[in-house]
Order: structure tokens, then sequence, then C-alpha cells
């Protein structure tokens, strides 16, 4: 299997799981309607573990732009192959998003709430305020890209690699989730919003454009900084790509406090 084609695969899988267990929870007249977030974070850590299964032994499994940035800071994936594998995920999101479309076809009219619908695809602020949503997914994203590599360390059995990439995802949806929904993957969250923009979804609302750029900066900038600590720390490197992903990082939560005080964003909630 072609590697790319592996990556629009894969991630096709991780959303048709992810996505399916939001659309399980938030859609009416669906057996998992009103189930608790801790369903929601269960279903993420399976979908990333299972998309992994699939093709990580081709393509390494990244399924997340962010992933793959901070491999190629790494040199585990050559920059060359990094629009490829950003492309093909993002295209992947949209297909798997898809795929959620039709598996709950009968179920999208009986749910009134539109924001729910929306949920299903894409992440949406608990409290909007750019420079702390930024921060919530650059952390977030951080300790995902960190965790991924640092689990690389370690003596491993065969198989046995994706049920633990699962447990991450599980451990950041409980700990982190909360605040933005934990995008922490640019294709996980664009992918299936341009579905959602795109389906004809029955009484479905605005894609809520106006956020999408934190959940697609917002991981990029923590992927890059995950890899610069754990070059750091691990392999005592810092190098100009290093601060590259510093000066992403202070851009976006310079970016945060812009669009905080823009004169269109007038339901900005201040964090004092």
């Amino acid at each position: 299997m072609n590697v790319f084609f592996a990556e629009f695969l894969g991630t096709a899988i991780l959303i048709l799981f992810g996505g399916g267990v939001c659309a399980n929870v938030n859609l009416k007249r669906s057996a998992g309607h009103g189930a608790d977030w801790i369903v929601i974070a269960a279903g993420w850590g399976l979908a990333v573990t299972m998309g992994a299964y699939a093709v990580g032994g081709v393509s390494g499994a990244h399924l997340n732009p962010a992933v793959t940035l901070a491999f190629a800071m790494d040199g585990a994936l050559k920059w060359s192959m990094v629009p490829g594998y950003i492309i093909c995920q993002i295209l992947g999101g949209i297909f798997g998003a898809f795929l959620v479309w039709l598996a709950y076809l009968a179920q999208w009219k009986h749910t009134e709430d539109k924001d729910a619908k929306l949920g299903v695809f894409s992440t949406a602020p608990t409290v909007k305020n750019y420079f702390a949503n930024f921060l919530t997914e650059i952390v977030g994203t951080a300790i995902l890209t960190l965790g991924l590599l640092f689990i690389g360390t370690n003596k491993i059995a065969d198989g046995l690699n994706p049920l633990i990439v699962g447990g991450l995802i599980v451990a950041i949806g409980l700990s982190l989730g909360g605040p933005t929904g934990y995008a922490i993957n640019p294709a996980r969250d664009l992918g299936p919003r341009i579905a959602h923009a795109i389906l004809p979804i029955a009484g479905k609302g605005e894609s809520n454009w106006g956020y999408a750029i934190v959940p697609v900066l917002g991981p990029i900038a923590g992927g890059m900084i995950g890899a610069v600590i754990y070059r750091l720390f691990y392999k005592g490197a810092f190098d100009a790509m290093s601060v590259v992903g510093i000066v992403v990082l202070i851009l976006t939560l310079v970016l945060g406090v812009v669009l905080n005080k823009s004169k269109k964003n007038k339901d900005i909630e201040s964090v004092y």
C-alpha cells in the first residue's frame, strides 16, 4: 500500500470511529444519546488505536498533521513527504466524516440542536477566548507529540504500541479535553468541518469557520513544541527547527490576543 493512501485510509478510520462516537452521544434517537464524556474519550482512544493498527506498518500511522510535523522535525520523516501526508490526512478526515453522516442518516432530522450536530464533526470551546483556547490546544498537542516520541524510546512487545497510543489519547481527553473538545489534530477538525459545510445534513447550521483557526494552528504549534521539548531533553538537540517551533508558538499566542481584541469578536469571555 502507498504511504499516502495509508494516511488517507488510517485518518478515515480514525474519524469514522471518533466522529461516530460523537454522533452516538449527540444525536437523538440514537441508542447512545446522552452518554457521558468518558464514552467519547474512550471512543476517540479506540479510534486512534484502530487507525494505527490499520496502517501503522505502512506509513507510521501519523493520522495527524501535527504529528507529521513533529516527526519531520525529529528526522523520522523526510520533509519532502510532509505535504503529501498532510493533504491525504485532511482528505481522509473528510471521507471519514462522510461515512459518519451516512451511518447516522436517519438520526440527523430528529436532533434540533444545530451545535450538537456540528459537534459530531468539529470542536468548539466551552468558554470562547482565543488566547486561552490556543493554549489548551497547544498543551494537549504538545503532550501528544511528546508522548508519541517518548513512547518510542521504550521496549514494547510487538503489536501493543497502538494500544498504548490509544491510552494516551484517552488520558488527554479525560484530563485536558474539557475546554475545547481536544482537537489536537488539524485533520480531525478541518476535514470533518469541511464535510459539515458541504454535506446535505438535515437541519444543520453554520460550520463556525470563525473558530476553525484554533483547532488547526493550535495543534500545529503544540505539536512542534512537543518535538522541541523531546529533542532538547531526550537528545540534547536544539537547532534552527527548534527556533522555528518556538516562533510559531509565540506568533500563535499573539494571534490569540489580537483575535480577542478584534471588534468582530464581541462574544469573547475574559479569563479573569
